[in-house]
């Protein structure tokens, strides 16, 4: 094997899933409704997506938008009481069939929640009918693993929309430097915001 060539080929397969994305009316949607929404912003997903979802919610609240994760397994031991009517829920799952994610949906359903964003690719998946909207990540996507079965592709284009999302919303509320160092004072970054010329580790 060429390590190197093996590398850039994984590299490239990833970039190539990013690009693959088409940016419907839905994902403009989405961003309507993280504006408007009257609760608040929760994400989740289990697995690899769970970890994006993670990621998402960090992003996000660092960045203007308040937001928490809710582990969906978690949800059926009493997390679920976290949900009003009035919250927005993204909900990441490649499939789109990750039990715990649907049953944690159904169960915010029940309870009034009716802004469900899911973030998915299999077309024939539970999470496309219990999503008011969907932000397809592309289709079936072939996996940079060489089994196409360790998440990576999918990982990687869940990461680029989730950053879209975050970041279009960060520049819609006209969030500046002074307000992403009131949430970052820690670290390089926050050592930025508050115009020190040194790096301060956490």
């Amino acid at each position: 094997m060429n390590i190197k060539e093996n590398m850039s080929i994984i590299m490239r397969k990833e970039a190539e899933a990013i690009q693959n994305i088409v940016v419907t009316d839905d994902f403009e949607a989405s961003i309507n409704l993280a504006m408007t929404c009257p609760g608040k912003v929760i994400t989740t997903g289990i697995g690899k997506a769970g970890f994006m979802a993670q990621k998402f919610a960090a992003t996000l609240s660092s960045t203007g938008t308040p937001s928490f994760f809710i582990h969906p397994a978690e949800a059926g031991h009493g997390d679920l009481g976290m949900i009003d009517a009035d919250d927005l829920i993204f909900a990441f799952s490649t499939s789109g069939k990750s039990i715990e994610v649907i049953e944690m949906l159904e169960n915010a359903k029940a309870l009034g929640v009716t802004r469900i964003v899911g973030v998915t690719s299999h077309i024939d998946s539970p999470l496309r009918q219990l999503s008011e909207l969907v932000l397809d990540m592309g289709g079936e996507i072939d996996e940079a693993c060489p089994l196409n079965l360790a998440p990576s592709s999918s990982i990687a284009a869940m990461l680029a929309i989730s950053d879209a999302i975050a970041l279009t919303l960060m520049e819609l509320k006209e969030f500046t430097p002074a307000d992403y160092g009131k949430r970052h004072h820690k670290g390089y970054l926050g050592s930025i915001t508050r115009n020190q010329h040194q790096y301060d580790p956490v």
